[in-house]
C-alpha cells in the first residue's frame, strides 16, 4: 500500500512538471509574438498581390514578407510593369508573373508595394495609383513598405490617416495629409505601411492580421 502511494505521488509530481513547463513556454511564446502565435491566424486561400518595381526592388521586403504570408497559405502573384529578370538590390532576382496595367483589385484580397529605391517609379504613376485606390474602394488591405506608401500618399489613401515610411520621405506623407508616426508598422483600418527592411517580417505578420479580419 506504501509503495502504491509513493507512486501515486511521482505521477502526480511529474503531471504537475509537466504543465508547469508547459504553461511556461505558452506564456513565453505569446510575450515574445512568437511565430506560433502569428501563425494561429491563417489566410489559407487568400489572394495577395506584390507589386515591385522594375529594378532595384528590396530583397527583404519581397522574400520575407513574403514568406509569411505563404506561410499562412496565402497564395501570392507578382506584379511589375515589366516581365522581364529583375534585380533586388542585394542581388535576388524575381520576375512578375502578370504586368500590372493588367491587375484588377477584384481578384484579391490584398494588395502589397514593395520597396526599395526602384520604387519610386510608382509614386505618381496612375495605374499603380488606381490600383490602390480601387483596393481601399473594394474594401482591399491596401499595403506599402519602405518608400512605396509615398505611392498610397499621392493617391490620396493616406490622408487623416496614421502611417509610416522610410525616414527620409515622411515629407511626403504629411504633405499629403497623413499622420506620420515612425512606427515599424502601422495598421489604420485597412491599410498597413511599414517604415523599411528590417521591418518586413514584422510587416508579414500586420498583413496576415489584417487580411483574417
Amino acid at each position: 500500500m506504501a509503495e502504491l502511494r509513493m507512486f501515486s505521488m511521482a505521477v502526480f509530481l511529474a503531471m504537475l512538471v509537466a504543465s508547469i513547463c508547459m504553461t511556461n513556454g505558452c506564456r513565453k511564446r505569446a510575450e515574445s509574438g512568437g511565430e506560433d502565435v502569428a501563425m494561429s491566424q491563417t489566410i489559407v486561400g487568400k489572394k495577395v498581390v506584390m507589386v515591385i518595381a522594375a529594378r532595384d526592388f528590396r530583397d527583404e521586403e519581397l522574400f520575407e514578407t513574403r514568406k509569411v504570408l505563404e506561410s499562412a497559405g496565402a497564395n501570392i502573384m507578382l506584379a511589375c510593369a515589366s516581365l522581364e529578370q529583375i534585380k533586388g538590390m542585394l542581388g535576388g532576382s524575381a520576375r512578375a508573373d502578370v504586368l500590372l496595367k493588367n491587375v484588377s483589385a477584384a481578384d484579391f484580397d490584398a494588395i502589397v508595394f514593395v520597396g526599395g529605391s526602384g520604387a519610386a517609379q510608382y509614386w505618381d504613376d496612375p495605374t499603380a495609383q488606381n490600383l490602390a485606390r480601387d483596393g481601399v474602394k473594394s474594401g482591399k488591405v491596401v499595403a506599402a513598405i519602405c518608400i512605396a506608401p509615398v505611392t498610397l500618399a499621392r493617391a490620396g489613401l493616406l490622408k487623416g490617416r496614421k502611417a509610416t515610411v522610410w525616414k527620409s520621405q515622411s515629407g511626403d506623407l504629411t504633405k499629403c495629409g497623413a499622420t506620420y508616426t515612425g512606427a515599424p508598422v502601422e495598421t489604420d483600418g485597412q491599410i498597413v505601411t511599414a517604415d523599411g527592411p528590417s521591418s518586413a517580417t514584422a510587416f508579414g505578420k500586420a498583413l496576415v492580421k489584417a487580411i483574417s479580419n
